[in-house]
């Protein structure tokens, strides 16, 4: 839960706005220890995991918090102009390792759910990409409650491959601020595609 426990500073007793309070502790160094710690982190790693089961087609709620209270805005992890390739994790990247309970059709672009990329677009794009981090495209196991042993084996030795050569596997390619006008349009001939860019027909 996001609130005054987030802080050590208060900008207004009075009425709370979330987003003064972010800015005013970012100015004053005003975090509490356990939030300034989780930043830290970020600022320290080369690369962030998030490892999670998809649930409701998004985040579970307890790492929806952490980023809630952790990527906060006033200028320490986002604002005053540093978002997207501007933001402060420019040259850092991230990864989505996600279990999934549906099998991989249904999560196609002809499938019941739509395309995988879709749905972790908030997640990629909106959250990770939006302070900086470039997106290593997501690590995902498939009904991994159904699988029988001999194949968690198989899924754990890729997920090993894919960790020890993080610095090399293929990333999502998103547009950035440049190709947009101070409108915030896409300026190219192109259509903005959830999963990246699409060029025009």
């Amino acid at each position: 839960m996001s609130d005054r426990r987030n802080f050590t500073t208060v900008r207004d007793a009075n009425y709370y706005r979330q987003q003064a309070e972010e800015a005013n502790a970012a100015a004053q160094d005003g975090f509490a220890p356990d939030i300034q710690a989780e930043m830290d982190k970020l600022f320290w790693c080369d690369v962030l995991i998030l490892q999670f089961p998809l649930w409701w087609f998004g985040l579970p709620a307890i790492l929806k918090g952490w980023v809630d209270r952790v990527f906060a805005s006033g200028g320490r992890i986002y604002g005053g102009g540093k978002w997207y390739d501007r933001g402060v994790f420019a040259g850092k990247r991230a990864m989505c390792s996600v279990t999934i309970g549906g099998p991989p059709p249904i999560y196609s672009d002809r499938g019941l759910n739509g395309p995988i990329g879709s749905i972790l677009f908030p997640i990629n794009h909106g959250m990770l990409y939006f302070v900086g981090f470039t997106l290593i495209e997501p690590f995902l196991v498939h009904g991994p409650a159904r699988i029988c042993h001999g194949e968690r084996l198989i899924y754990l030795a890729r997920y090993r491959e894919r960790v020890l050569d993080l610095p090399h596997a293929p990333s999502i390619a998103y547009p950035k601020l440049a190709d947009f006008d101070e409108h915030h349009i896409f300026k190219a001939d192109g259509l903005i595609h959830r999963d990246g860019v699409l060029p025009a027909d």
